[in-house]
């Protein structure tokens, strides 16, 4: 697209072609979402701002006819956790809750403080005594059925019409509150409505860690460089996408399909590797165990690891894993861009915690 203009014959198919790859793109961060493996940028957040945000988006999603009140609780506090995943989980459920009155209705979230002296039990999970910070998404709709109360977070179970649902918005949200370590409760009566409540912990400042600067968060603006990259990553078309945006911003490529390929370059090279690029998963050789093969080689070469999976999950699978530079599958040109330019300008890893 950064090659074609609006005018060019091949514009319409080429951005046929990317409105189609974001499709998926999205389809995939539903179901990494579903199984928590999708990788978080938890921060501090205050869900008045959130909401705030929020609000001129979802009173777009809903028809005619349905209603938003937003009911903000006083001093509440703050919380943990990704912005943009728990506004998507917010989004979610308020076009089901828009579904669920077709005639119209009103749909209100509600925010307060919780304390539990006990334990609760939602389900099969047990929630823990302590301090939350609930999120209510209640609607005037048709209520759910009972005989459909024990599989509306299930993936793919829907009660739309064919073509009007993936059944995956619900498991999205599920999976999202349990990554961020919330839990969530649903209520719901035929005829009058359902009430979904998202719990997530209490954020305090001297339990937690900090939340990720916003100006690392940022990256920084100049992406140009004029380094040497090794970019290893067995699916051609990825790889050869990663080439192309790094040589436009002026760097030299050495590409590789797999490990055992770059260990070969590195350990033939004349002239200084100044970063390794490298996928996870591969065969043969995967990128971990690249990565300590080229440490022994050169300790203090700069390395990005390339995943489709949770940053967390990949650090609990690999013991040398501190200290690691992350950029999450799917990435666009910026996104890579920013990450080679942070990490060759010296910026420290980035530590998060993350919910289980």
């Amino acid at each position: 697209l950064m090659r074609h203009q609006a005018g060019d014959p091949s514009f319409k198919e080429i951005n046929e072609i990317h409105q189609n790859a974001l499709r998926a793109a999205n389809l995939v961060g539903q179901l990494l979402a579903f199984s928590r493996k999708q990788t978080m940028q938890p921060k501090v957040l205050t869900l008045r701002d959130v909401l705030g945000e929020l609000g001129q988006l979802l009173r777009r999603l809903l028809r005619e006819g349905v209603d938003l009140k937003l009911d903000h609780g006083t001093d509440v506090w703050p919380v943990h956790a990704d912005e943009t995943q728990l506004s998507n989980a917010l989004i979610n459920l308020v076009v089901n809750a828009r579904d669920a009155m077709p005639k119209g209705g009103t749909v209100t979230i509600r925010t307060s403080n919780e304390t539990f002296e006990a334990p609760r039990l939602f389900g099969t999970a047990e929630m823990p005594a302590g301090d939350y910070v609930k999120i209510e998404i209640a609607d005037t709709g048709t209520g759910i059925a009972p005989e459909h109360m024990g599989k509306i977070f299930d993936p793919f179970f829907t009660t739309k019409p064919v073509g009007q649902g993936t059944g995956l918005g619900l498991a999205t949200v599920y999976g999202i509150v349990k990554q961020t370590g919330g839990f969530i409760d649903v209520t719901s009566t035929v005829g009058k409505g359902t009430a979904f409540a998202i719990y997530l912990p209490r954020y305090r400042a001297d339990e937690n860690a900090p939340a990720v600067a916003d100006t690392a968060a940022a990256g920084p603006r100049d992406v140009t460089g004029q380094d040497t990259i090794l970019l290893v990553e067995d699916e051609e078309a990825v790889r050869s996408f990663a080439a192309r945006a790094l040589k436009m911003r002026g760097y030299s490529v050495l590409e590789a399909g797999g490990g055992e390929e770059a260990l070969e370059i590195v350990k033939a090279a004349k002239t200084p590797i100044d970063l390794l690029i490298t996928d996870v998963v591969m065969p043969n050789m995967d990128g971990p165990t690249l990565v300590r093969h080229v440490k022994r080689l050169k300790p203090d070469m700069a390395v990005i690891f390339m995943s489709g999976y949770a940053e967390e999950a990949f650090r609990r699978n690999d013991e040398d894993a501190s200290g690691l530079h992350f950029l999450p599958k799917p990435f666009g040109l910026k996104q890579l861009a920013a990450k080679v330019k942070e990490v060759l300008s010296g910026a420290p890893a980035q530590k998060r915690v993350i919910g289980e």
